[in-house]
């Protein structure tokens, strides 16, 4: 089985953050929320909040999405271009998606592409309110284990070295720089 992370592995660039992009354009009463998004981004680049808390109030702006499904459809339809050539060459049956970003976006990247298992993180996609930790880090290792207790990871791909603790669990583990893969080894 391989495993990969999302954003900038799998698909070019921060899915989340084109998502934000994509409601403040077409949906624009999502701009209320956008002084406490400045608010907590201020405190969170202080090191005074956590990421989460961060991300928790960047995402209060869904409340203002009525039509959220319509809109996931709409922005995962439009930005499929983004999923990377060098993953469709290798797509097996079996690939699964670990990622950060709220699961009900990856989801629906996931089920347009064909990737039958994705964790990330739970995101209400109605109010932007967590159910449980942000997927990252040695949260994927856990809520992987969860699913698949200790089956091991034949091949992992991430763009980060925050992916460490997964791809400790992998055979083989490379990181992805554009379209380029090296050796996890080689940091």
């Amino acid at each position: 089985m391989n495993v990969y992370d999302w954003d900038d592995t799998i698909y070019r660039g921060d899915s989340t953050f084109g998502f934000v992009i994509y409601l403040w354009i077409h949906r624009p009463k999502t701009l209320l929320n956008l002084p406490r998004t400045i608010w907590f981004g201020l405190l969170y680049a202080l090191h005074i909040q956590p990421k989460l808390v961060f991300k928790s109030n960047l995402y209060r702006m869904f409340r203002y999405v009525e039509d959220m499904e319509n809109v996931v459809d709409e922005y995962t339809t439009r930005h499929l271009d983004h999923v990377k050539d060098w993953y469709k060459d290798n797509q097996k049956e079996d690939d699964v998606v670990i990622s950060a970003s709220p699961e009900f976006l990856i989801q629906a990247f996931c089920k347009k592409v064909s990737i039958k298992t994705c964790m990330a993180s739970r995101v209400d996609m109605h109010t932007g309110v967590y159910d449980g930790l942000n997927c990252h880090g040695e949260e994927k290792v856990r809520r992987y284990q969860e699913v698949f207790q200790n089956t091991p990871i034949e091949n992992f791909y991430s763009d980060s070295y925050s992916d460490t603790p997964l791809a400790k669990l992998a055979k083989h583990a490379y990181i992805v720089k554009g379209d380029m893969l090296e050796d996890w080894a080689k940091k």
